[in-house]
């Protein structure tokens, strides 16, 4: 069975919301990338090729490197473990490392291995040469068994491991299959991101995330359609016993493919600047979201997004929390009434991720017990003064302690969906409080809305909104509507027109 449609974003923000408590093993081929930037002005004299005039040098970790980085920067654990050489490189992979907080312990440095480094040379933005120095072999044996080592007393604290073959040689003659071995034997999944040809070095893996080319080689024919995606990823399943296969199809997003099911992902449009390293963040933001319980459709939904982000970078790119928020928000497009309804700490990164966009955040709260025209009046003109309008909601116990027994009328599901209906609400939040001050001080909007049956000094939150640089805004209420009244009249036998 293949299925087109998207999972819904609500769980994906739940998913990313848990990124925090996951820990990810990550073992491959640690790469130091340096880019050199500058401008061709003239033509070398000595021979017919341009001169470039250096104007600046950055060097980033790539490969199982960039992984690492991508999972500290999404607010995770990361342990990275490998043999790297004991030169400048690898002394600089090190430093990296541990300026990330990440345990580098398990990252051995070999007198007799050379340290992969790929240098890009670029004139505005262009680039014009790559400079790689590096020695493909495999392990020794006293190497292959420290990395083991390591590897096993490491295992025991991660939730997933990722295994990055950039074909340097870390996991070559049987070293992937050894590691895999051992997570199977543990209960610990596994992803790999393939090199080469030949599968079968990663027979066992939970999944691999090979792109569109590197699926057509491994089946020995080109693949293009989704019908050819799928019975390409079902031959490797078969053949390999993998558990499921995630396909990145470039501008066709991405497809997750199992034995008797299959979807397919698109990708959201957007410029392109630079494609490296993007399968890095691709997998290293499917473990954390399978870390994190997301089902592999909604992992991979993550991914897509993620991916779509640093292309949009230049370099080796890494990205954060909110920017991850944004861009599924924006892929998911005008968000479903029941996926507006968020917890907190959701609603927090929604936020910053509106805000990182240059939008403005308003907020405005309340119980909201039987929605009528003067709550309308309100959102909406909320709304008209701000980009993007968060509601907080009172629970239901919160409406008790305020209004009495027999309140709320409508429970806090019902009262949330019927509020994340409207097209002026963007998100609703529900607060276990009496008052909204915890979630205000989360959010921190730009703009916090009330009645003006308040003053702002009896506005809860309005200092801490003001000393954040925002402001406050009074809105005038539609004069005799309120759902205590329409209580009353119900009560009383009367009508509520």
């Amino acid at each position: 069975m293949i299925k087109h449609n998207p999972p819904s974003p609500e769980p994906l923000h739940r998913a990313i919301a848990r990124f925090g408590q996951a820990t990810v093993l990550v073992v491959g081929d640690f790469i130091l990338d340096r880019f050199v930037n500058g401008v061709i002005e003239r033509i070398s004299p000595e021979a017919p090729i341009p001169v470039l005039h250096g104007r600046g040098e950055t060097s980033t970790m790539g490969g199982a490197g960039n992984v690492v980085a991508n999972i500290v920067s999404l607010g995770a654990s990361a342990v990275p473990v490998s043999v790297i050489g004991a030169d400048a490189a690898g002394d600089n992979l090190v430093r990296m490392l541990r300026e990330l907080g990440a345990d580098t312990a398990g990252l051995a440095q070999a007198r007799g291995r050379m340290t992969s480094s790929k240098s890009r040379f670029s004139a505005l933005n262009q680039q014009v040469l790559r400079f790689d120095e590096e020695e493909i072999k495999p392990l020794d044996v006293a190497e292959r068994d420290g990395l083991i080592r390591h590897f096993r007393s490491a295992l025991t604290r991660a939730d997933i491991v990722v295994l990055s073959d950039y074909g340097k040689g870390i996991l070559l003659d049987g070293v992937a299959g050894d590691l895999i071995a051992i997570c199977r034997e543990a209960g610990k999944p596994v992803l790999v991101d393939p090199k080469g040809r030949d599968y079968a070095r990663y027979a066992g893996a939970t999944a691999i995330t090979p792109n569109r080319k590197e699926l057509g080689e491994a089946v020995g024919h080109a693949v293009f359609a989704d019908d050819e995606i799928v019975a390409a990823a079902r031959q490797l399943i078969s053949a390999h016993g993998f558990d499921f296969v995630v396909a990145t199809r470039s501008e066709k997003g991405m497809s997750v493919v199992d034995p008797t099911e299959a979807r397919h992902i698109a990708t959201q449009a957007r410029e392109v600047f630079d494609v490296s390293g993007a399968g890095d963040t691709v997998i290293a933001s499917f473990a954390l979201a399978l870390a994190a319980g997301a089902d592999p459709v909604s992992a991979a939904s993550i991914a897509n997004a993620a991916g779509g982000v640093v292309v949009g970078k230049r370099g080796t790119a890494r990205l954060t929390v909110e920017e991850l928020t944004g861009a599924l928000f924006r892929s998911h497009g005008p968000t479903a009434h029941k996926d507006a309804i968020l917890d907190a700490t959701s609603a927090a990164r929604m936020v910053a991720a509106w805000k990182e966009e240059g939008l403005s955040v308003g907020f405005t709260n309340g119980c909201f017990d039987i929605l009528h025209a003067g709550h309308v009046s309100l959102l909406h003109a909320a709304r008209s003064q701000c980009d993007r309008l968060v509601l907080g909601l009172n629970s239901d116990a919160s409406v008790r302690r305020l209004k009495g027994v027999g309140r709320p009328v409508n429970d806090q599901h019902d009262r949330a969906c019927v509020l994340a209906a409207l097209a002026s609400v963007d998100a609703v939040v529900v607060f276990e409080e009496d008052t909204p001050l915890a979630l205000i001080e989360a959010l921190l909007p730009d703009m916090l809305v009330k009645g003006a049956d308040y003053t702002i000094d009896t506005v809860v939150g309005a200092d801490v909104v003001r000393k954040a640089g925002g402001r406050v805004v009074l809105i005038d209420l539609v004069a005799g509507k309120s759902t205590t009244n329409t209580i009353g009249k119900l009560r009383a036998g009367g009508t509520t027109s």
